[in-house]
């Protein structure tokens, strides 16, 4: 018995790296599989994959940022599997500049495909849920770059930033029906990643791979977290933003208020700010200049 026996989970962005090991997860849990890709014959290995290691899946392909693209998906489970249980939010590109040399197509291409890429599969998912009245299960792909930033990414920091806001709505919208949503900020080396990796972190790690080592960063490792969210075991779960590697799982705190300052109940002088200001440094431990928040990260791929 698997944790996903008869259910069936649409993966989007399913035919490389973590969403293909999501897919293949999802799939040896039980699940049948609509496998969303942009690229119709990598979508369509995965999903012949899935079939021949017993299990069931249908590739479906096109820019799911697409309205159309993205209600099919949902058409799709139901026709070819008569039910839809979990959506994985898992799309996304990268177009990394600094915000000087950021042009307007770079950020409108990554807003695009990562937040309306989200957004559109997981509205038709929740509308069919709702029409249905049936529960269901949405898990989205945040980053630490949007949950605590990284030089060089405004663009892909602010679409997951947002991706991490959103789950945390839908979840809210959604709990009464039953609807769970949660968000994984995993950190994983995909084949785009390793490539911008020093020859001689490259050779290292083949090493170790080669002596039987634990692959820590493999893109795998994030799929059973995914597995188990899209599962009823995670019903009570919901608007939560987990970091997943290797073999650990953590749990993100929210934004939350740390320290105030009053003023006497009056309103304040700008003036008479900078007298009081520090007071808030003081009181949290926070840094009041830029700082790299990456260097907070529990596990980093070479202080990345």
């Amino acid at each position: 018995m698997g944790l996903l026996d008869g259910k069936v989970v649409i993966v989007t962005g399913a035919g490389r790296g973590i969403g293909r090991g999501e897919a293949l997860e999802c799939a040896a849990q039980g699940a049948a599989i609509v496998v969303a890709e942009f690229d119709p014959d990598t979508g369509e290995s995965v999903a012949k994959e899935i079939v021949a290691a017993g299990g069931r899946a249908v590739a479906a392909s096109g820019d799911v940022a697409d309205a159309d693209v993205a209600n099919g998906l949902v058409a799709t489970a139901l026709a070819e599997f008569g039910r839809l249980d979990a959506v994985v939010n898992n799309a996304g590109i990268l177009r990394d500049r600094t915000l000087a040399k950021l042009s307007d197509d770079d950020w409108d291409a990554v807003i695009r495909v990562h937040l309306r890429g989200h957004f559109l599969p997981t509205r038709a998912a929740v509308q069919h849920w709702k029409e249905a009245k049936q529960p269901g299960h949405v898990v989205h792909t945040a980053s630490t770059s949007g949950i605590l930033g990284n030089f060089g990414q405004s663009n892909y920091g602010a679409a997951k930033a947002g991706i991490a806001a959103f789950s945390t709505i839908v979840a809210m919208e959604g709990a009464r029906g039953g609807i769970t949503s949660n968000a994984i900020a995993p950190t994983a080396l995909t084949a785009m990643t390793l490539d911008l990796m020093p020859q001689e972190f490259r050779d290292d790690r083949e090493a170790a791979l080669a002596r039987g080592e634990f692959d820590f960063f493999a893109p795998e490792n994030v799929a059973p977290l995914v597995a188990f969210l899209c599962s009823d075991a995670s019903n009570h779960i919901s608007g939560k933003v987990f970091g997943v590697q290797g073999d650990s799982i953590e749990i993100f705190q929210p934004f939350t208020s740390v320290a105030e300052v009053r003023n006497d109940g009056k309103r304040w002088d700008p003036e008479d700010i900078g007298a009081r200001i520090d007071e808030l440094w003081t009181a949290s431990g926070i840094t009041p200049g830029a700082e790299n928040m990456m260097a907070r990260m529990r596990y980093q791929i070479l202080g990345t």
